[in-house]
C-alpha cells in the first residue's frame, strides 16, 4: 500500500501543468527619440576684412576676447584719406561759388532779356551754365560723402558682438580693399547652433509614418552628450531640417539652437544629440525577458491563450524603449506574455499561468537616453 502511494504521488505531480509567470500587454505612448551625431557651430560668424588700403597703425583689441559691435579693432593710416577729404571740401566750395556767381549772371541776363537789351539765346545760354553749375556742385558734395566715407573705414570697426580670434596681422602690415584674407575673425557663441546629421531613410520612414497616422509630433528639445559623455546642461530647441540631402553622406542636416551663456559650446565640437520629435500614440512596449531570438535570429515571443495553452509568435522588435523592446508587430494589447517559466513549458502545453507585477519603468518615467535605437 505504500509503494501504491508514492507512485499515485508522482503521477499527480507528473500531471501538474508547468508553472508560467505572465504580463498583460497595454498599449501606451511612447516618445520615440533619437541619437545622432552631430557638431556645434557658431550663431553668427564675420570675417573683419579691410575696406581701403593702408598701413596698419594699431591693433586695439584683446585676442580671444569679447568685442561689441561697432568696437574700434583696427587704425589704418588715415593721413592720404584725410587729404582726399580735404581736397573734397575744397572742390565743394568752389563748386559753391561757381553755381552762386552763374545763377547770379542768369538772374540778371532774365531782367536784361525782358528788356530787349539781349537776345534769347543768350539767356538760354546763362540759364544753362547755371544748371550746369548747380550740377557740379551735387557731383562735388557727392564726392566729399566718398571721401569722408574711406576716411571713416581708416577706423576698422567690429560688425557683430561675439568673440573675436587672433589676429592674422600686426601693426605695420600693409592692407588692401577686397583682399581675400580676413584680418580676424568674431564668432558669436551664445546662443550656438548644433548641426545634426539625419539619414535620409530614416526621415523618409518617418513622415510615411507620420502621414499613415502611426505616429504624432513630439517634444521639440534636445539635450547633448559632449565628448566626454556628460550630459550638457542647458536644453535646446531644434530649429529645422533642411529640404536637401547631401548626396557624399546621405543625410540631411537637423539644426538645433542652445543657449551657451558660459562658452563651454566651441564650433566644431562633436557632440551627439538626444531628441524625441516623434510619439508613437498606440506602442506596445513588452519586458526584454519575454522576447527571444530564434536560431535565425527572429525575435519570438510566448503568450498564454484563453485556454491557458502556451503559443509561439513571431514579432518585430526593432529597437528598445528604455529596457522593454518596442514591438511594432506580432503582439496586441491584452495579450498575456510569458516572462517567466520558459524553460520549463513547450509550445501547445498547457500552463498553470500567474501574473507578475511588471517592474519594469514606464516610457515616461525612463530617461531620454535609454530610448535611443
Amino acid at each position: 500500500m505504500a509503494g501504491c502511494s508514492r507512485d499515485g504521488k508522482h503521477d499527480a505531480g507528473a500531471a501538474r501543468p508547468p508553472e508560467a509567470g505572465y504580463v498583460v500587454l497595454v498599449k501606451q505612448n511612447v516618445p520615440l527619440s533619437l541619437t545622432l551625431p552631430g557638431r556645434t557651430t557658431a550663431f553668427e560668424t564675420s570675417e573683419v576684412r579691410p575696406q581701403v588700403s593702408g598701413i596698419i597703425r594699431a591693433r586695439l583689441f584683446t585676442e580671444g576676447a569679447k568685442v561689441k559691435e561697432g568696437e574700434l579693432l583696427y587704425r589704418i593710416d588715415p593721413r592720404v584719406y584725410e587729404s582726399a577729404a580735404g581736397e573734397a571740401r575744397a572742390d565743394l566750395s568752389s563748386a559753391i561759388a561757381t553755381r552762386d556767381a552763374a545763377r547770379t549772371k542768369a538772374d540778371r541776363m532774365g531782367e536784361l532779356a525782358k528788356s530787349g537789351v539781349i537776345s534769347k539765346q543768350d539767356l538760354l545760354d546763362a540759364q544753362a551754365t547755371a544748371d550746369a553749375a548747380a550740377a557740379a556742385v551735387e557731383r562735388a558734395r557727392a564726392g566729399l560723402a566718398a571721401a569722408d566715407l574711406n576716411l571713416g573705414f581708416t577706423e576698422i570697426r567690429a560688425p557683430i558682438s561675439g568673440r573675436i580670434g587672433r589676429s592674422i596681422v600686426t601693426t605695420g602690415a600693409l592692407v588692401s580693399s577686397g583682399q581675400s584674407d580676413p584680418l580676424t575673425t568674431i564668432s558669436r557663441l551664445d546662443p550656438i547652433f548644433v548641426d545634426i546629421q539625419q539619414p535620409s531613410s530614416a526621415l523618409v520612414s518617418l513622415r510615411r509614418q507620420l502621414s499613415g497616422g502611426d505616429l504624432a509630433r513630439a517634444s521639440t528639445e534636445v539635450r547633448l552628450i559632449l565628448e566626454d559623455g556628460s550630459y550638457y546642461a542647458q536644453i535646446g530647441v531644434l530649429q529645422f531640417a533642411e529640404s536637401v540631402v547631401d548626396p557624399s553622406t546621405g543625410t540631411v542636416t537637423v539644426r538645433a539652437r542652445f543657449p551657451n551663456p558660459d562658452g563651454l559650446l566651441l564650433p566644431g565640437m562633436y557632440v551627439r544629440a538626444e531628441f524625441a520629435p516623434l510619439e508613437n500614440r498606440a506602442a506596445i512596449l513588452a519586458p526584454q525577458q519575454g522576447i527571444s531570438r530564434d536560431v535565425k535570429g527572429n525575435a519570438t515571443a510566448v503568450v498564454i491563450a484563453d485556454d491557458s495553452t502556451a503559443q509561439l509568435r513571431q514579432v518585430v522588435a526593432d529597437r528598445t524603449v528604455g529596457d522593454r523592446w518596442l514591438v511594432s508587430s506580432g503582439l496586441n494589447a491584452g495579450d498575456k506574455l510569458v516572462v517567466e517559466g520558459l524553460s520549463r513549458i513547450k509550445v501547445g502545453q498547457k500552463v498553470s499561468a500567474m501574473p507578475v507585477r511588471d517592474a519594469a519603468p514606464s516610457a515616461a518615467d525612463a530617461p531620454m537616453g535609454a530610448n535611443a535605437n
